[in-house]
């Protein structure tokens, strides 16, 4: 008898702690994230940058390992830019593309930076390429870990073709 009730808790304990989600849950708040802006700009190329909160909703700890920031523009859909992309933390600015893993506490938020670099090809200047520019998403791609097994996100960001012409002061093609 004493066996059976010894198993029975176990069962009940593990189930427990399986459907409670004791583990990490970390959730990019894409409806908050700030506009766009300019961090450079010259003739014929810009930096734009949005700040994306991230934060741990889980019960544990979580690290964010990587980050990587993908702009989907292929030359197919447009080519009047050359398109690369910059993942980093705010307030951290580095030289390189290494992106420093971090860990954020349970119920705590951090905040990552999706730089996006616009450069004009083909002899067009600035202006002159994003007249005729097209939205694109643009990925944060994340790896993170915690007590589950370590994994890959994305959260998706657009770049909308007016927001970009706005900032660049540029006039849409007619």
């Amino acid at each position: 008898m004493i066996y059976f009730l010894v198993v029975i808790f176990v069962i009940v304990t593990a189930v427990y702690f399986y459907l409670d989600g004791r583990k990490e849950k970390v959730v990019p708040k894409l409806d908050s994230r700030t506009p766009f802006e300019v961090v450079s700009v010259d003739d014929k190329s810009v930096t734009l940058a949005t700040v994306i909160e991230f934060r741990n909703e889980g019960t544990q700890s979580a690290m964010i390992v990587d980050a990587i920031c993908k702009p989907q523009l292929p030359f197919e859909q447009y080519d009047g830019f050359d398109v690369r992309g910059k993942a980093e933390r705010e307030g951290v600015p580095r030289e390189d593309d290494y992106f420093e893993a971090l860990v954020i506490e349970h119920k705590q938020s951090v905040k990552l930076v999706a730089k996006v670099t616009l450069t004009a090809r083909k002899g067009l200047t600035l202006q002159e390429a994003a007249r005729d520019m097209v939205d694109f998403p643009v990925e944060f791609i994340y790896r993170e870990v915690g007590r589950s097994p370590m994994r890959w996100s994305i959260a998706r960001v657009f770049l909308t073709a007016d927001e970009l012409r706005k900032l660049v002061g540029a006039a849409k093609q007619e």
